[in-house]
């Protein structure tokens, strides 16, 4: 899956295959894929556009989680399970659920946690999040939480459940972007309607997404009559493969076997197996099967990145590097795959010094598109102190750990940068940035364990 990047809290950071960390014990794991988020930023820019909000700047984050759901947290973010997903039979019934938490957003209807997480990478956010929700759950010890076994699922649909007045105020924004954007409301009704016998039946047996987003047959009612009285809407050409794809994508990395027993010849199942060889260990035959779909699709830079990726993950670390400077020549828009591009150029032994140079550019360029993850930082740190260049190794660690809400750690590795970085440059402005955001930093964390 030239895809799931595993967000790293500890030191070595790896853009591969490989089962993603799981965040303040919280059970939830996160996953990064370029050719996933970019598909459902062009399958929901429309509704953006009619919802007035920025692509740009609204964030999907992938939950590796068999349940179904979606939410929104820490601001312009969606939160989509990847069971929810899976469970989408078409284009139209993903972006009606994107439609409807769109809505969430801009009715404000938000789980905020802390104030300001402009500072802080998207794990972070997670924890912080999530470390509010455990706090009220300590204050409110009725809320049926076990502080320090609290699972996701039971954190969702406990502080993340919407009233039915939000859910009806959602339904109807979503209803008018979707309609506005030209795009078909069926799939949201149809979506609606797979869950809608769920109502019936006792909570602790419904769907996360039933529970948090609470069900009632005048929604469904309400979504049938904009479906018969609207215009039907169309979903652009090229998106139900987008949709195929997706599905494949993750139904190969998550779920290997069952995504071998499908069949059928398509370029988006064949994408799955080549991934489910890779899950399985076996490599000849993953490279195999993705053999004729670069052949087919030679300017296709995802599915150079899983050849990348396969070759990387299996220690032909110099096979990998040509690899991935070929993908970032396809698709220089994305800063994940400069992240494993940089890499391939740290785990190299030959041409050391100008390898180093360049994943130092790499990373550089990646800072421009990933601003809300750490690991770029932690990487320039390891390359710059491999080239003897203490002061910018430091100043990269305390950039990482000011986003991974370490303050104390942020202001010692700010404070020996200093001692390195010449006065008045901008490496020594930053220092003296990062000083003042970790001394704010703790000064928020004092008031709010006061409060």
């Amino acid at each position: 899956m030239s895809l799931l990047k595993k967000f790293m809290i500890c030191l070595a950071l790896q853009v591969i295959l490989a089962a993603p960390c799981a965040y303040a014990d919280s059970g939830m794991n996160l996953i990064r894929d370029e050719e996933i988020e970019q598909d459902l930023k062009t399958m929901t820019k429309p509704v953006f556009d009619q919802a007035g909000l920025s692509a740009d700047t609204v964030k999907f984050i992938l939950v590796d989680d068999s349940t179904l759901n979606a939410f929104v947290a820490g601001g312009q973010n969606i939160f989509l399970h990847t069971g929810l997903i899976l469970e989408t039979q078409n284009p139209a019934e993903l972006i009606g659920v994107i439609a409807h938490e769109t809505g969430h957003i801009a009715g404000g209807h938000l789980f905020r946690g802390q104030a300001d997480m402009s500072n802080l990478s998207v794990e972070a956010m997670l924890a912080n999040i999530l470390g509010v929700i455990v706090a009220i759950g300590a204050r409110a010890p009725d809320a049926g939480i076990a502080i320090g076994s609290a699972g996701s699922s039971m954190i969702e649909r406990t502080f993340l459940r919407h009233t039915r007045t939000q859910e009806g105020s959602a339904d109807r924004a979503g209803v008018r972007f979707l309609q506005g954007a030209g795009l078909p409301v069926s799939g949201f009704l149809s979506f609606m309607k797979k869950l809608g016998s769920q109502e019936l039946i006792p909570e602790s047996e419904q769907s996360e997404y039933v529970q948090t987003h609470p069900l009632t047959q005048d929604r469904i009612d309400s979504l049938q009559h904009a479906v018969d009285e609207g215009a039907p809407g169309k979903i652009p050409v090229g998106w139900d493969e987008m949709h195929r794809r997706i599905k494949a994508k993750l139904l190969g990395y998550l779920f290997p076997d069952r995504s071998l027993q499908e069949k059928d010849t398509s370029v988006a199942t064949q994408y799955g197996h080549a991934i489910a060889w890779f899950r399985k260990g076996q490599l000849d035959k993953a490279l195999d099967t993705l053999a004729p779909l670069l052949k087919a699709e030679p300017q296709n830079p995802y599915f150079h990145e899983l050849k990348g990726q396969m070759l990387m993950e299996n220690g032909r670390v110099e096979e990998a590097i040509p690899v991935y400077a070929q993908v970032v020549a396809l698709a220089p828009f994305s800063g994940l795959i400069r992240i494993a591009y940089a890499h391939s150029l740290l785990e190299s032994r030959n041409q050391q010094k100008d390898r180093l140079l360049e994943a130092v550019k790499q990373l550089t360029l990646s800072l421009d598109r990933e601003k809300h993850i750490s690991e770029p930082h932690h990487m320039l740190a390891i390359a710059y102190g491999k080239l003897g260049q203490e002061g910018l190794s430091r100043l990269n660690l305390a950039e990482e750990a000011l986003m991974q809400n370490k303050p104390d750690f942020a202001k010692r590795e700010a404070t020996l940068a200093k001692v390195s970085l010449k006065k008045g440059t901008p490496a020594y402005q930053r220092a003296l940035d990062i000083l003042e955001a970790a001394e704010k930093d703790k000064k928020d964390k004092k008031s709010e364990k006061k409060d």
